[in-house]
């Protein structure tokens, strides 16, 4: 039996948008008004997602239900997993000694904390979000800056911060192929768009990173690095997502950023060197061989490797297995999408995908235990670490599947699309409201793929009835939503268990939120700009 989705259930579409609303400000009422534990607000806010879906929009109970557990089982698997791996590998380099090699092989390279924040949260965080993306970046960068002495607080929103421009192609590219493959509109294209919409933003992204965390005086006295390394990354992202493929520009461009700084940086160095506290305190840092640096980065090394293997379709056709991607009985292509937001009436597709082999996670888990016995490290006490880390993030792991069981409830109802179409009523200036409905998905759905998903055929029908590049809008939509990604619950929680500050989601929410926000309006500024000042460097005009 199917359901019509209802995109105005009050008969106003202020009211039904302010109803829409209802479950992500529950959310964060309780999070930061109320101040509880952040798996409570999560709860919350699904709760009255459920109750709104039933009372307002009549959804049936049943379809409701396996929309809960459709958010529940992929709130683990794609996002809890690869957060457990994260930690469970940086416990192993921990307990092995090796993080301490790690840690002074970077100080080696810079003793800098302005420095260490960029070739860590920016640079090396890009390459985690471009091979696999999900949780990966703020947890292993988050982890690895506390390692380094940088205060929890600070490194949790310097790696949130850090985690927007390269977003739009994490997970081998994955957000632009959603993008083509819901719109109907060239890859290619998107591709291009998207990356003369980003490199500008990657550019000033190091020097943004630094300025959070200190003044205006500090950051110039690095500035000519932070030109190096925003500078060498945007070139490199223009020029493969404009002249290349969709897969690997992330991952390209952070690995070119990373070789170009450590060629700089034997080069150059500030005059005054900003140390951390704990790092001036610590005893002086030794030396190392190639031999032993290599070994101790070994397990991240060999990690990374696997997650870009296991993202290359050749090899993820072995280990990813029919039989565990079918259809949810009883949601799949039973909740139907109309228009405005599709041409014709389509069904909500609901695959349970359970192949669980397949995950970037499980590439992170396989990384930590081929490494274990080579650090030293029994697999017995490999298993230990695993073991106590899973009772670690029991909290986050349950905020997590209750937040994607949010979002996967208003998704189903068709709550995000209310929220979506308010914005398509803004006329001329939709440009910049659209820019922002990207950032508004992304911090709904916690991904740019999800985003795009979700909006991406919403941006196409509605550019092409305002007379508007459609190209422009679906690009619009996963490079405003990128900025998103840093208030999005699901990656507040990611930052608080990697920093330890299980808590203090909502101090970490207010930090980042302007950051969020000026940047998102300053892509809508540039979507503006294209539109109706430069519409020739849009590609195919």
């Amino acid at each position: 039996m199917t359901w019509m989705q209802r995109y105005d259930p009050l008969g106003s579409w202020p009211l039904s948008t302010l109803v829409s609303a209802l479950p992500v400000l529950t959310l964060f009422f309780v999070l930061i008004v109320l101040k509880k534990r952040v798996w409570i607000a999560a709860l919350s806010g699904m709760l009255m997602a459920v109750l709104l879906a039933a009372a307002v929009f009549q959804m049936p109970a049943s379809m409701i239900a396996n929309a809960s557990l459709h958010g529940f089982v992929f709130g683990f698997l794609r996002i809890a997993w690869i957060i457990i791996a994260s930690i469970f590998l940086y416990n192993v380099a921990v307990e092995t000694g090796q993080f301490q090699v790690m840690k002074e092989s970077i100080a080696a390279l810079s003793s800098d904390q302005r420095l260490q924040a960029v070739l860590i949260a920016f640079c090396f965080g890009a390459f985690l979000e471009g091979t696999g993306g999900g949780g990966a970046p703020v947890a292993i960068a988050g982890s690895f800056l506390i390692g380094l002495g940088f205060p929890p607080f600070q490194a949790a929103t310097v790696c949130l911060l850090a985690n927007t421009a390269p977003v739009a192609w994490g997970a081998a590219g994955n957000p632009i192929r959603v993008l083509a493959g819901v719109t109907g509109l060239p890859e290619h294209a998107l591709n291009a768009m998207t990356g003369r919409l980003l490199p500008t933003f990657s550019f000033i992204l190091p020097i943004w990173l630094v300025r959070s965390m200190t003044g205006w005086k500090n950051t110039f006295e690095v500035l000519p690095a932070l030109v190096v390394a925003g500078g060498s990354f945007a070139v490199m992202q223009f020029y493969w997502s404009n002249f290349v493929e969709t897969n690997l520009v992330d991952i390209v461009a952070a690995a070119f950023s990373l070789l170009v700084m450590v060629g700089f940086l034997r080069v150059w160095r500030p005059k005054n060197v900003m140390v951390l506290a704990a790092a001036a305190e610590a005893p002086a840092l030794r030396r190392h061989s190639v031999g032993a640096v290599l070994k101790a980065w070994s397990p991240f090394a060999v990690a990374s490797v696997l997650i870009l293997l296991w993202a290359l379709p050749w090899f993820a056709k072995y280990i990813r297995f029919a039989a565990l991607s079918f259809p949810l009985p009883g949601l799949h292509n039973l909740a139907i999408r109309v228009p405005p937001v599709v041409p014709t009436p389509t069904g909500e597709t609901a695959i349970m995908d359970l192949n669980a082999l397949a995950l970037p996670g499980t590439a992170v888990f396989a990384g930590g235990f081929l490494c274990a016995p080579f650090l030293g490290m029994s697999l017995a006490r490999a298993f230990t670490i695993l073991g106590q880390t899973i009772r670690q993030l029991v909290p986050s792991m349950l905020a997590i599947s209750f937040m994607v069981g949010l979002a996967y409830v208003t998704k189903y109802a068709g709550m995000d699309t209310v929220l979506g179409l308010s914005l398509t009523r803004t006329g001329w200036i939709y440009p910049f409201f659209g820019t922002l409905l990207g950032w508004v998905g992304v911090a709904l759905t916690g991904t740019d793929a999800g985003s795009n998903a979700l909006f991406g055929n919403l941006q196409k029908v509605t550019a092409e009835q305002l007379g508007v590049s459609p190209i422009l809008m679906a690009s619009a939509n996963s490079a405003g939503g990128v900025m998103g990604k840093m208030i999005d619950a699901q990656s507040i929680v990611v930052a608080s268990t990697a920093t330890h500050l299980e808590g203090r989601e909502a101090d970490i929410f207010k930090a980042v939120f302007i950051h969020s926000l000026v940047l998102a309006s300053l892509v809508g500024l540039v979507v503006m700009l294209y539109a109706y000042v430069i519409p020739g460097i849009i590609p195919g005009r």
